[in-house]
């Protein structure tokens, strides 16, 4: 990789790691319905410049709603309800795991040896940070957050449908697919004069914070994401998504102050490790993009 593009690659990966702090200040003040709403409208700008792109709109919202509208509204909510912002960026990452997983089951991709090895570990991860909730949050919470990760995966495969479709242009429309559910979600769960009153005093913390998440983490970092995998071989750039979960809990420790007792840190971990086996040394050959 050129020294730009791993420049790049490392702040998309930075960036997505701080994005989970800044959700958590924003859920301060906002639902997690109206934040990911927000979230998603302000990704969606460019859809006043640019058309929709040549893909069919049942694929499109199919898409939308699994790799965006459920995987982060399932996060907001995780967070909302006391799942510590590291742990969350961690169990995001485990969608590779259900990713290939996934694959096998719909598609017939048996996974290598290796890739094997890195789901047991994994999953291993996984059950021993299961062992920890409970604690500081509820298990239900954790049963919500889970669905970021399946969510993820699920997206990743039915994004394979969109190859040949500029990516700045699609992830701009999946963001606008997912705007409009929510904010009638959002009308529904909290009532108008509440969404309303929470859009209107919004702090100016509240709001940079949405701006970034919108127009930074989600538009921008998204795009160079795409680029990056269109330029290069997904084993040169996937590694770097290793880097979110260490930012994401590090700036975590630093801005709430959290702490991981030794279990949930060695689960973590765990995870992390067992995902590292998996995208390092050997992933489906149909697959290394969705992944």
């Amino acid at each position: 990789m050129k020294p730009a593009d791993i420049l790049i690659a490392l702040m998309v990966a930075i960036t997505w790691g701080l994005a989970f702090v800044a959700s958590r200040i924003a859920l301060d003040e906002l639902s997690p319905e109206l934040m990911t709403a927000l979230r998603f409208m302000i990704a969606a700008a460019p859809c006043l410049f640019i058309r929709k792109p040549k893909i069919a709109w049942p694929l499109l919202i199919a898409i939308s709603f699994t790799l965006f509208l459920g995987q982060f509204l399932s996060q907001a909510y995780g967070i909302a309800r006391g799942v510590p912002v590291g742990l969350t960026s961690v169990v995001v990452q485990s969608q590779a795991l259900f990713t290939i997983g996934f694959a096998a089951i719909a598609f017939g991709e048996r996974p290598t040896p290796a890739q094997t090895l890195g789901i047991v570990i994994a999953a291993i991860g996984l059950l021993m940070i299961c062992g920890t909730v409970g604690y500081d949050f509820s298990v239900g919470a954790f049963a919500v957050l889970m669905v970021a990760p399946v969510s993820f995966a699920v997206g990743n495969l039915l994004l394979r449908g969109a190859r040949g479709v500029p990516m700045f242009d699609l992830f701009a429309w999946l963001c606008l697919a997912s705007a409009m559910p929510l904010f009638v979600l959002a009308l529904i769960a909290n009532g108008p004069a509440p969404t309303w009153a929470s859009l209107t005093h919004m702090s100016l913390t509240a709001g940079l914070c949405m701006l970034a998440l919108g127009g930074i983490s989600t538009s921008i970092a998204y795009w160079l994401w795409g680029r990056l995998l269109r330029d290069y071989r997904a084993a040169q750039v996937v590694p770097f998504a290793l880097l979110v979960p260490f930012v994401g809990s590090a700036a975590s420790s630093i801005v709430f102050g959290e702490r991981f007792g030794p279990l949930r840190l060695a689960g973590m971990l765990t995870v992390i490790g067992g995902i590292a086996v998996m995208v390092l040394v050997g992933r489906p050959q149909a697959l290394p993009k969705a992944v």
